[in-house]
């Protein structure tokens, strides 16, 4: 039976500290994130054994990420928002009442500061948000907080990613075939124009992740895809629409959040309005143009020829390599880095020639899973686990088989990983031969990546050689852990 999502919400809060405890919630495909003000308080043990959640994974001492599966995250991530903001309703009324009636007593008196919180207490509003920001800096590293950041520039537009994606497939499908070549024009409008604006998305929300405004964010990134750059000429080489992609949209929206933050410090309060923008938007704006377009663009292109030279030349081992690997990204958060490069990818050739490749850790993991399944037969909690996570397996969901099968038990994790090396393997082999497979979008994998397959061969041949990746990474996850994912000599039983 399928969990309450504002049961479960307030089961995740209470093994959380609370909803006062929570300075911030967001969610991506399959997790819930939050922030924390006190770390101390959250009983992770608890967390983990609540029926509906498939696993937690820190992200720093004060994030942590609640693996809840696709769908569900969505609607529990709306309840938890909902049971915090009225805990921090609640706490500024009290604050409020409480200012009006203590009479001769300034407004900085009553405002409770982080050092005067009583201990055990956790903070709410304004100053759980301080502490929690003193804890990220504190415990955070570099490079942990650069892919959150990134993360969260990234994620949102996933949901429109697979979409589009799925659509543009259609539409190739269609094209292809013939049929309905008066609606195919307009499904390719609807498909593309999303793709074709996706710069000032990004440039919008990495203003908003890093302290910018995110209009003026995105007014800066907007230069990189405006047609008019075409008239512009930057270290003798006439730009292009759209030149950088994504990654010129960042830089853009990155240095526009600089120019800004620093006008904010120097201009008058009274100019600030008028001079503040105009400053960010003109300065920002040049600088994209006669400098960080053309740089972005050599990056993006070189990501591009560096992918296409490494499934030519070592297909097989690029394959096996990322195949085996992928499972591990995803267990610590950190696959969502690569979500730039598969856009780029995406903006640049039409596809992304990488995430099939990785889907084979999927592959790797359902048939890790199936082992176990038949090995321990007097295992019934186990099975019952497998059972219902297999389907959401297949369709490339790996977390419920991940935190609820293999990584418990250990081995069949890393044979799981072999498993994906394998499938990794047989695709990247087929990519030396010439015929490469692609995703027009990202997100899905398993079966459900078929709508979003491209390649350079036809649609069959694609189809094909993903197919028999999977089953690669099916059969070898399989044998891997049945004759490998148990000690030898050992009984087969249920993990204690």
């Amino acid at each position: 039976m399928r969990n309450d999502p504002a049961s479960l919400a307030a089961a995740v809060l209470t093994r959380v500290g609370g909803p006062a405890n929570v300075t911030s919630v967001a969610h991506c495909m399959t997790r819930l994130r939050l922030c924390v003000a006190d770390p101390a308080a959250v009983d992770g043990e608890g967390l983990r054994g609540l029926p509906g959640v498939l696993g937690v994974v820190a992200d720093g001492e004060s994030s942590l990420q609640v693996v809840l599966g696709p769908g569900v995250v969505v609607e529990v991530t709306a309840a938890v928002r909902i049971q915090v903001d009225e805990v921090t309703a609640t706490a500024a009324t009290a604050g409020a009442v409480a200012a009006h009636t203590r009479v001769g007593e300034s407004t900085a008196a009553v405002q409770p500061h982080v050092g005067d919180l009583p201990a055990g207490d956790p903070p709410t509003g304004a100053a759980g948000r301080r502490l929690k920001e003193q804890l990220r800096q504190r415990n955070a590293t570099p490079f942990k907080t650069a892919l959150r950041r990134v993360a969260a520039v990234f994620v949102p537009l996933i949901p429109a990613l697979i979409g589009c994606g799925i659509l543009a497939g259609i539409n190739g499908l269609l094209v292809n075939a013939g049929w309905l070549p008066g609606l195919t024009p307009a499904l390719a409008a609807v498909a593309s124009a999303f793709m074709a604006l996706i710069a000032v998305f990004v440039g919008y929300n990495t203003a908003k992740e890093f302290g910018g405004t995110p209009v003026l964010g995105g007014a800066v990134a907007a230069v990189v895809v405006y047609p008019g750059v075409a008239k512009v000429t930057a270290f003798g080489v006439q730009l292009v629409p759209g030149q950088g992609g994504v990654l010129g949209a960042l830089a853009a929206a990155l240095l526009a959040t600089r120019v800004e933050k620093w006008c904010r410090g120097r201009v008058p309060g009274a100019l600030d309005v008028l001079l503040t923008p105009t400053v960010t938007v003109l300065v920002s704006g040049l600088v994209t143009l006669y400098g960080l377009m053309y740089a972005a663009g050599v990056v993006a292109s070189a990501i591009g020829t560096a992918a296409n030279w490494l499934l030519a030349t070592t297909g097989a081992l690029a394959g096996l390599v990322l195949g085996g690997l992928f499972l591990p990204l995803v267990m610590l958060g950190l696959h969502q880095a690569l979500i730039p490069i598969h856009t780029t990818l995406i903006e640049q050739q039409g596809y992304t020639v990488l995430l099939p490749l990785l889907a084979m850790a999927g592959a790797g993991q359902v048939g890790a899973a199936l082992a176990v399944y038949v090995r321990l037969r007097h295992d019934v909690s186990l099975r019952t686990t497998i059972r219902s996570a297999l389907p959401a397996g297949l369709l490339g969901v790996g977390e419920p088989l991940i935190y609820g099968v293999s990584l418990p038990l250990g081995r069949p994790f890393v044979t799981a990983c072999a498993g994906g090396a394998a499938g990794g393997a047989f695709i990247g082999f087929f990519a030396m031969l010439g015929d490469k497979v692609g995703a027009t979008a990202i997100g899905p994998s398993g079966w459900a990546l078929f709508p979003l397959l491209a390649g350079n061969r036809g649609p069959g041949m694609t189809a094909a050689v993903y197919g028999g990746g999977l089953l690669t990474g099916y059969a070898v996850g399989f044998a891997a852990t049945y004759f490998f994912g148990f000690p030898r000599g050992s009984r087969v039983a249920a993990p204690a």
